[in-house]
């Protein structure tokens, strides 16, 4: 079998798939325009944030099996796959712990406002009283909207933190410690706190719009570290001026692909909008745990003829 990784990859990993018989090109610099010119003779492609679009797809001669070495699948084209019957599976609930950490992350960040601390102390000003009115996360209502993997972990750092916990999803929510809710009204306007842990889907596209914002609290603090799709930027900025409400994102449109680089947004110019690098999933716990479901996939496929985390089948 030959695997394509465009995308980093821990080097254990690619040892293990070689000693397993497995010719193995390791491009991590490969963006979605290099693609489709390196997909020839490619049997298995393995991609983290990288885009796998229709040409990739339609230019392949031999490509039976897509893997995205994280959770979301929504930057390979499905469509696409499915008509030249390539299987794509994924590593769900792997780097969960990771992207939750995040999360709370942020809204600590942004109740203590943290790095305007940091900013203004690197910058030789001192300005205690302004830093001086967070309100603390304790007793605070959050909304986790996508009570899956990540939403369980974001749910247990909550709660040890002292928080009220809601929770939204599609599939039945069974937790002592969470009070479920259906319809947004119920809960949006009482939300302290409200963070997204959705996929992107024709459901969730632009979920979160003006209406939504429009039902939030004053001051809440808004995250998403899932897709930027789910939300309506402008509508976020439009909140954010208005409401005075506080965001943490880890994603959002027009994001680059490569590594490093220059960035625009015009969420750069509008204050009490945290943005970090898509590194939600980013650290070495949650790559290793990744990878290694990678690498079992890979196998299983190849000694059983079976697909692991299959997202595509017929």
């Amino acid at each position: 079998m030959n695997v394509l990784i465009a995308d980093k990859f821990p080097d254990v990993f690619i040892q293990q798939l070689k000693e397993n018989n497995i010719d193995i090109s390791y491009e991590p610099k490969l963006g979605e325009n290099d693609l489709p010119n390196s997909i020839k003779g490619i049997d298995c492609l393995v991609v983290r944030s990288t885009i796998v679009n229709a040409k990739t797809i339609e230019n392949s001669d031999q490509l039976k099996l897509i893997i995205r070495a994280g959770s979301g699948v929504n930057n390979i084209d499905i469509n696409a796959a499915n008509q030249k019957n390539v299987f794509v599976s994924n590593c769900p609930g792997k780097n969960s712990i990771a992207v939750a950490e995040l999360a709370i992350g942020l809204m600590i960040s942004l109740d203590r406002r943290i790095p305007h601390n940091v900013a203004d102390f690197k910058a030789g000003k001192w300005n205690k009283g302004e830093y001086s009115k967070a309100e603390g996360l304790f007793g605070k209502n959050l909304a986790i909207i996508g009570y899956g993997a990540i939403g369980k972990e974001v749910a247990k750092r909550a709660l040890a933190f002292g928080m009220k916990i809601y929770a939204k999803d599609v599939f039945p929510i069974n937790d002592p410690n969470v009070t479920v809710f259906e319809k947004f009204e119920d809960v949006l306007p009482i939300a302290d706190i409200i963070t997204i842990h959705l996929p992107q889907n024709a459901e969730t596209k632009n979920l979160f719009n003006e209406k939504l914002f429009a039902l939030m609290k004053k001051g809440a603090i808004f995250i998403n570290t899932s897709r930027a799709g789910v939300v309506d930027e402008e509508a976020l900025i439009k909140a954010v001026k208005e409401k005075n409400i506080k965001a943490g994102l880890d994603v959002f449109a027009g994001e680059p692909e490569d590594k490093s680089g220059n960035v625009t947004s015009k969420l750069q110019e509008v204050d009490n909008i945290y943005v970090t690098h898509h590194i939600g999933a980013s650290t070495e716990q949650a790559q290793l745990a990744v990878a290694e479901e990678t690498v079992n996939i890979i196998l299983e496929y190849i000694k059983t003829g079976e697909i692991r985390n299959c997202v595509n089948k017929k």
